[in-house]
């Protein structure tokens, strides 16, 4: 679960310490419940731009106890679902755990480097650039080919926009989540390709002019809460989903490894959605 916090990937190549199979197939079916390092810009944008009002130090404090909430949360369903796996689709007896410390060595720097190098840092980035790359060529081909007046990245929006407003988002967030599957750090660049009708991905100049296109293209309190709950719990990145099936052998476990924290995304988005609707 903490190395998830870092990257979900890591996380589920982690899960090999664990003995029991049965416990190892949980703990990489929930990893994706705690955010990765490339939420938390995306949820702290959110949470300085709609649910703090200024920057100073109370306010900030705010901010972090709300992120600190966040990530509670995400230790709460990560709990809750790996306790519901075990009692459904997973169940057998719970596995003993005893930890016996070896005698200390002085670590090997080489080889610590090389394993570290070979075994996780360019198995990792080999399969991100797989997915990046043609990703990469898919945006830029819808945000530059048109169909009549607009893009088939805006037409593409138009498409999804009854589901995303039945979710309390929109069509472009919803199609953002979509093609931001290789990382999630580009759910906002997407955004703003898709609002600004750009032509490729563009970054922000500071949080008020983010805030500013948001507003502007129909954003309210409860669209920024329901994006931050989707951006906390959303199907993983596309590296994540195949280390899931390179860890299991099935790509089963891959769909079902996605399926779990996008449902419970969704209804807590309804959730907020049907609280609004009783305060309007």
């Amino acid at each position: 679960m903490c190395m998830g916090l870092g990257c979900n990937a890591v996380g589920v190549t982690g899960c090999r310490i664990i003995d029991s199979k049965r416990e190892r197939l949980i703990a990489i079916l929930t990893n994706a419940f705690m955010p990765c390092n490339g939420k938390f810009p995306t949820l702290i944008a959110l949470i300085s731009m709609f649910l703090v009002s200024s920057s100073g130090f109370g306010e900030r404090a705010v901010g972090a106890a709300i992120l600190a909430l966040l990530l509670m949360v995400s230790i709460f369903a990560t709990l809750l679902f790996s306790w519901g796996l075990s009692k459904t689709l997973l169940r057998g007896e719970a596995s003993s755990f005893s930890l016996e410390l070896p005698p200390y060595r002085t670590p090997e720097v080489g080889r610590v480097i090389l394993r570290s190098i070979c075994d996780r840092t360019v198995f990792v980035l080999g399969r991100a650039v797989a997915v990046a790359a043609p990703t990469g060529l898919i945006l830029w081909i819808l945000a530059n080919l048109r169909v009549g007046d607009a893009s088939v990245l805006q037409a593409a929006a138009c498409w999804f926009d009854p589901i995303g407003r039945f979710f309390g988002m929109d069509g472009v967030i919803l199609l953002s989540f979509l093609l931001a599957i290789p990382a999630n750090e580009i759910v906002i660049p997407v955004m703003m390709m898709a609002y600004t009708s750009g032509s490729s991905l563009m970054e922000y100049a500071s949080l008020g002019e983010l805030k500013g296109i948001f507003l502007e293209n129909g954003w309210s309190t409860m669209t920024a809460l329901c994006v931050l709950i989707f951006m906390l719990f959303h199907f993983p990145c596309s590296t994540t989903l195949m280390t899931v099936k390179k860890e299991t052998g099935k790509t089963r476990f891959a769909v079902l490894a996605a399926l779990l924290p996008t449902a419970f995304g969704a209804i807590l988005c309804l959730l907020v959605v049907f609280f609004f609707k009783i305060l309007a």
